[in-house]
């Protein structure tokens, strides 16, 4: 029984992770957010709900400088003050900003948003527990290891559900009669607003996939529904 001590108190240590860290993030977003009032959008935003029949899409304005969209674990969309602002100054367009929109819905009706809490803190819980059998046979660098192959784990699966909310969006996007060009100019944007333009590292090392991959894989994807 004792053998299983270090899994079991691991698993133990993901579930009370995960419920602080779906606490904590709720409490954030609540203090820092508000409803994003804006016509342009709504009228957007309006297109939208009705292709996935919802009566509207309220989505959320959070008050931090990062260019960024996300979808929390509770359902609900939020833009960044930062990307709102880029977008009130002119470099990035309404319809550019709705397909941020679209991607994070893609989120949330694929279930990403909550399973990517889940994932996080069971994946804490491996690592821990990980560490510790591997520092039995492995001293000093077992730990080194099991952060190494989770931090791979994690950067792969985020890759995918980027790709599986990209298609989501341009599928949406096409439905709305906005189509998908908005959503490829913004990804060119991107690199330079987010400062990952010239970036170093892998692409198999990156929680994103690389611009030009994303970008292959939405005309991939119009082609082959096109048919």
């Amino acid at each position: 029984m004792l053998r299983f001590a270090p899994i079991l108190l691991a698993l133990l240590y993901g579930l009370l992770l995960y419920r602080f860290s779906v606490w904590r993030t709720k409490r954030e977003l609540d203090a820092r957010s508000t409803e994003l009032v804006d016509p342009t959008l709504k009228a957007l935003t309006d297109d939208l709900a009705r292709v996935v029949d919802v009566p509207r899409i309220k989505v959320h304005l959070y008050e931090i400088e990062a260019v960024n969209g996300l979808a929390a674990p509770d359902g609900r969309i939020f833009i960044t003050r930062g990307f709102y602002n880029k977008y009130r100054a002119g470099e990035v367009t309404a319809v550019e900003l709705a397909s941020v929109i679209a991607h994070e819905l893609g989120h949330v009706a694929l279930g990403h948003a909550r399973r990517r809490m889940i994932d996080f803190s069971g994946q804490n819980a491996l690592r821990t527990a990980l560490a510790m059998i591997l520092s039995r046979f492995l001293p000093g660098i077992g730990p080194i290891i099991a952060n190494s192959a989770m931090s791979l784990l994690m950067a792969r699966l985020s890759r995918s559900d980027e790709y599986e909310a990209d298609a989501y969006a341009s599928a949406l996007l096409l439905k709305a009669g906005i189509g998908t060009a908005p959503q490829k100019s913004l990804f060119e944007k991107l690199d330079g607003m987010t400062g990952a333009g010239g970036a170093a590292m892998p692409a198999w090392l990156m929680s994103h996939p690389k611009t030009a991959e994303r970008i292959k894989a939405i005309e991939a994807n119009e082609a082959k529904w096109g048919g």
